[in-house]
């Protein structure tokens, strides 16, 4: 394995982790306290975003989403309702469909790159 599927890989295993969490605390309509957790959830969705197309993650730093070949359809719209209403179901949603979205995108990436003939 390379360091890029390492880094996807201990991010999707820190996701499922945060998803479990956020999976009881809206079952028990904890909102107010699954802030936290989705901040979190957000941060991995973006470092695994960046990851997706071999960038390297920059939390303050502006994120070029225009220049990504591999995002979810409308990341920014659906990151920026997310982001302004964490603690809704909704976002936790939102969320997690956007991220199984960049892993459907990024196993297309990795079996585009493996069945390309090497030069």
């Amino acid at each position: 394995m390379n360091k890029q599927s390492d880094v996807a890989s201990t991010i999707l295993s820190e996701w499922k982790q945060i998803d479990k969490q956020l999976e009881i605390l809206f079952s028990e309509r904890d909102g107010k306290n699954s802030k936290e957790s989705m901040e979190k959830g957000i941060n991995l969705f973006l470092q695994f975003l960046m990851v997706s197309n071999d960038t390297d993650y920059n939390s303050s730093g502006p994120i070029p989403y225009e220049s990504f070949k591999y995002k979810p359809v409308n990341v920014v719209e659906r990151l920026e309702f997310i982001q302004s209403r964490p603690t809704l179901f909704h976002s936790y949603r939102q969320l997690s469909e956007l991220m199984l979205e960049q892993q459907k995108l990024y196993a297309k990436k990795l079996i585009k790159k493996s069945s390309k003939p090497l030069a």
